[in-house]
């Protein structure tokens, strides 16, 4: 007999049928999801964690049921600086590169790294919305096989003294031994604020300030209040020398597996969710003025072309400039 003639076979085949997908669709549908691991070393209450969760909010509702984003705080997914490997090798899918870490395979994006480059927050996105970002991130595509969706500021780093000082050039921070971060990179551009760079680890700062090890460091307004540093120093030099940012980052795999419909939603996710994170860190560095004049400290205002002008030739007569792309600076400079 054959099987179509048997009622039960038929029966019995629909129904193992049947369980077998009220088994296997979930998962199924679960899979044709797009991972979205993110990593960040960003704690829960810094914008640059909650950002992530306004760029989930954004996707979950303009693109329901096809990405399912997963955010990794604190560094626990992978350390800071790790990330661009962690996507080459598909272990993640989204972080927020630093300048510093793209400037080591990128190296024309060291120019990035200098003091006085990008002046402001407005400046910093307009550069990169712009021809020269265009350009600078076709360059990431190419050599780290990243996609860039959207810059991201970081913040502004100002000189934070021990003791209170008249400061209106580099000159008048001759012999002040400012902590700056280990890198040559960093040590350097110490230096060309006319100071004597120091290196020390992070978390031996507060005690150096405290000892008079060191007589100043540079950090955004942020950092001195949550680190403290307000209560053993004495005076913020808005020095504005470095205006920092972060690139928030797809591997190209990921990119080119997207439909065109998917990919605007993920750059518009991306631009909202760093527009939620310049928003609220703009706010928050211009209402600590107030908070660090009520801790005693005096907030000071130097010369800050003179000090562009003096950092700008450094740099330009240093071997960092020689990787530069011929008139990028320029460019940069003439971007309003």
């Amino acid at each position: 007999m054959s099987t179509q003639a048997n009622p039960y076979f038929s029966r019995r085949t629909l129904l193992g049928t049947a369980l077998a997908l009220s088994i296997h669709t979930p998962h199924a549908l679960a899979q044709s999801k797009q991972l979205l691991r993110i990593s960040t070393p960003a704690v829960a209450d810094d914008w640059h964690a909650r950002m992530w969760t306004v760029l989930k909010d954004k996707l979950d509702k303009a693109a329901p049921g096809q990405f399912d984003v997963q955010i990794n705080l604190n560094a626990s997914l992978f350390k800071q600086g790790a990330e661009p490997v962690a996507m080459a090798r598909g272990n993640l899918e989204m972080a927020s590169i630093s300048a510093f870490d793209i400037a080591k395979i990128v190296p024309e994006f060291s120019i990035f790294t200098a003091g006085y480059v990008i002046r402001d927050p407005a400046h910093l996105m307009k550069v990169f919305n712009g021809p020269i970002g265009v350009e600078l991130f076709k360059r990431v595509s190419e050599k780290m096989d990243l996609t860039m969706l959207s810059p991201l500021y970081l913040g502004t780093r100002q000189l934070n003294l021990r003791e209170a000082r008249p400061v209106r050039t580099p000159a008048d921070l001759k012999g002040v031994k400012l902590r700056m971060p280990g890198s040559k990179e960093w040590l350097f551009l110490g230096e060309t604020l006319g100071a004597t760079a120091t290196p020390l680890a992070f978390g031996e700062v507060y005690l150096g300030l405290k000892t008079g090890t060191i007589d100043a460091q540079d950090n955004p307004l942020p950092t001195v209040r949550s680190a403290k540093f307000y209560e053993v120093t004495k005076q913020i030099s808005l020095t504005s020398h470095l205006v920092d940012s972060l690139f928030i980052c797809v591997p190209n795999t990921l990119w080119n597996a997207l439909n065109a419909e998917q990919k605007t939603k993920l750059q518009t996710a991306a631009q909202t969710a760093a527009q939620y994170n310049n928003a609220q860190r703009i706010k928050d560095e211009t209402e600590l003025i107030a908070f660090l004049k009520a801790q005693g400290l005096s907030i000071t205002t130097p010369d800050v072309d003179a000090f562009r002008k003096s950092v700008q030739t450094a740099y330009l007569q240093s071997d960092y400039a020689k990787v530069w792309p011929s008139g990028l600076l320029e460019r940069i400079n003439a971007t309003r």
